[in-house]
């Protein structure tokens, strides 16, 4: 997904008042509204493909799927973003007085593009770490089959473990949903 930060500064509250009635969603990074632009046709593939396989894979756990549309409140960080995927374990926990915003993620897939790779490694990541609900963050090239998967390791401590092979498996949620990269790359060119 395309990415443009625009120069002034905003308010939390004139972000959020901001996204109510806006054509197009933005991000917020510490007061800095960040447009977001519609993603590929391979973005969207992706996206489709792993949410209907999560969904499928953890419909029997405690495990709720929710793609693009809904924000991610990061306090620590004085952060909102969309992320392409995140799973809930058990009930979100809306921010204060919100019904779009959670702060209990607990797995974040992002899938990468030439405008976005740089942030999702880099500050999303930093952000995204904060959260003590996050347990895995997941990476997914678009343009070629590449898979990042970063866990939690009960020291707490972030393991990176990435694959380049068609026949991988990305194994999430403490083994409970296996999805193999031929799934994830379903109709991607």
């Amino acid at each position: 997904m395309v990415t443009q930060t625009l120069s002034h500064q905003l308010s939390v509250e004139q972000y959020l008042k901001h996204e109510e009635t806006a054509e197009h969603r933005s991000e917020y990074h510490n007061g800095e509204l960040v447009e977001m632009a519609g993603g590929s046709i391979n973005h969207n593939r992706i996206i489709r493909n792993l949410s209907r396989l999560l969904e499928i894979g953890l419909e029997t756990h405690s495990y709720e799927v929710f793609v693009s549309d809904l924000r991610l409140w990061i306090p620590e960080y004085n952060e909102y973003t969309y992320p392409d995927i995140l799973l809930v374990k058990g009930n979100p926990i809306l921010q204060k007085n919100r019904t779009d915003t959670v702060t209990n993620p607990s797995i974040i897939i992002e899938v990468l593009s030439k405008s976005t790779s740089n942030r999702d490694r880099g500050d999303k990541f930093t952000f995204y770490r904060s959260l003590p609900s996050l347990q895995e963050y997941i990476l997914v090239d678009q343009y070629r089959i590449h898979v990042e998967h970063f866990r939690k390791n009960i020291e707490g401590n972030w393991l990176l473990s990435e694959s380049n092979d068609q026949n991988g498996v990305l194994s999430l949620a403490d083994g409970k949903c296996k999805i193999s990269h031929q799934q994830i790359y379903e109709r991607v060119e």
